[in-house]
């Protein structure tokens, strides 16, 4: 007697293996949609996403805007953050530094990471960064308080941005977050005796 093919099986087989498809397929553009993201928040300021550039455009208008600075810490990093200066009045073109104050009351030493931003979200296209401390991980020892600088110009194209010819005022904001990677690392490379005990460095 011939056996006649399970239809059935075979087609559960290919339907169980679209729908695997499907689902490795949607978690590969997840991840990806991560990096993409930043990149599209980089090129366009969407989000008042900043700008970073190796040095301003040569060209400096008599026009002034007013950046104002603030900053905020999440609640599990063991550090005070705070500007130096509220505010600074720069020419649109113009190079300008302002600093920021961290202290790590921590018993221990810890590394945190800076994420950014300026309102209005608008102006993140024109607002650019020749050097910041929110471009590494930062790392304060038990106790220590360090000045932070950050390098900046406003981008004189704004002017010609009908949603922001008329802003007179920018607002950089920054918030500190724990580093886990830096400090996973650091705990990973450090020195181990023999029972495996991690020992602290005395540098």
């Amino acid at each position: 007697m011939t056996e006649v093919p399970n239809k059935s099986a075979g087609g559960n087989i290919r339907t169980v293996a679209v729908c695997l498809g499907v689902t490795f397929g949607m978690l590969g553009m997840a991840y990806a949609a991560v990096p993409l993201y930043q990149i599209f928040c980089q090129v366009t300021g969407y989000a008042g996403t900043t700008q970073r550039a190796e040095d301003t455009t040569g060209t400096v208008l008599d026009k002034t805007i007013n950046v104002r600075f603030d900053s905020n810490i999440a609640t599990d990093l063991d550090w005070e953050f705070a500007p130096k200066q509220r505010e600074i009045t720069l020419k649109l073109g113009e190079k300008a530094t302002a600093f920021y104050t961290a202290s790590n009351f921590g018993k221990t030493d810890s590394y945190g990471t800076a994420t950014f931003n300026v309102s209005p979200g608008a102006a993140g296209i024109y607002f650019n960064k020749i050097d910041c401390f929110c471009f590494t991980e930062q790392k304060l020892a038990a106790g220590e308080t360090v000045d932070m600088p950050v390098l900046f110009f406003v981008d004189p194209e704004i002017v010609n941005d009908p949603l922001l010819k008329d802003a007179t005022t920018i607002t950089l904001s920054y918030t500190f977050f724990p580093d886990e990677d830096a400090e996973q690392e650091v705990t990973e490379n450090a020195p181990s005796d023999k029972d495996g005990t991690t020992l602290k460095s005395s540098l």
